[in-house]
């Protein structure tokens, strides 16, 4: 079976210093992959490598069975639905939540790039239904709070039925109660029968939500574990990627709590 996503040997270097290195990652259809590190940890570049966004120093990149390098990334990317911390910061303020969404059609930031039809508006406004923001369709994406953000980009990271998602970071800009509603969406992504395989980029514990299968552990650029949640996912190996010795627990609910144990 052709893995959705397969980085080999990731290793990436700026001005003399390593940020990734020689990681790899597989991830097959069945898979929501969660990625824990701390600030610094390397989390970020991997996750844009992945996206076809960053080139690696050394390694090789392949998404659905295409190899970076010998593709037309542009092309590649509308069948990745890609999420970052910093992706709302590229988004011109006065665009529509719904124009927001319907761009990702064709992997773009502004709608007259390119035509967009009755079916792809139609395909916008569903996305922000299933996200739970379809009410706010109209509004200017930059007056919208940050949990709402959130989750318009979400419902952007859909619009194309992606094959494999991304998301770097989502909750990074919100508080507690946004938090909890994208832990939520993000739980109806994670849970759907025949959902798209998904890697999710984060160092909050509180935030992982249910249904996600393997766990990765990244310590400055190097993979210190990797393996099934049920497996790797303890508080030794939390404790070990943080530098803090933690308790951990998993909830009746299926979600996670760490604490320190001192």
């Amino acid at each position: 079976m052709v893995a959705s996503l397969t980085l080999s040997g990731i290793t990436l270097s700026r001005n003399g210093t390593t940020i990734l290195d020689r990681v790899d990652l597989t991830v097959h259809r069945d898979e929501r992959w969660l990625v824990l590190g701390a600030n610094g940890s390397g989390k970020t570049s991997l996750v844009r490598i992945a996206a076809l966004y960053e080139h690696p120093s050394q390694g090789t990149v392949s998404v659905l069975g295409e190899t970076l390098g010998g593709t037309d990334v542009r092309s590649l990317r509308r069948r990745v639905g890609y999420v970052s911390a910093s992706f709302a910061n590229e988004i011109r303020g006065t665009l529509s939540a719904h124009d927001v969404v319907m761009t990702a059609r064709n992997a773009a930031l502004e709608p007259w790039w390119h035509q967009y039809d009755d079916t792809d508006r139609a395909r916008a406004r569903q996305c922000l239904d299933t996200m739970g923001v379809g009410h706010l369709s109209e509004r200017a994406f930059s007056s919208l709070s940050s949990g709402e953000q959130q989750r318009v980009l979400l419902a952007r990271s859909i619009v194309n039925d992606p094959e494999v998602v991304l998301l770097d970071e989502p909750g990074a800009r919100l508080d507690l109660g946004g938090r909890e509603q994208l832990a939520s969406a993000l739980g109806e992504m994670t849970t759907k029968r025949d959902g798209a395989p998904l890697v999710l980029v984060t160092h909050h514990v509180d935030e992982i939500p249910r249904g996600m299968t393997h766990v990765m552990f990244l310590v400055r650029g190097r993979a210190m574990s990797s393996g099934t949640i049920d497996d790797e996912f303890t508080a030794d190996n939390l404790s070990e990627c943080f530098g803090v010795k933690l308790r951990l627990e998993r909830r009746e609910n299926g979600r996670f709590s760490a604490w320190s144990a001192s």
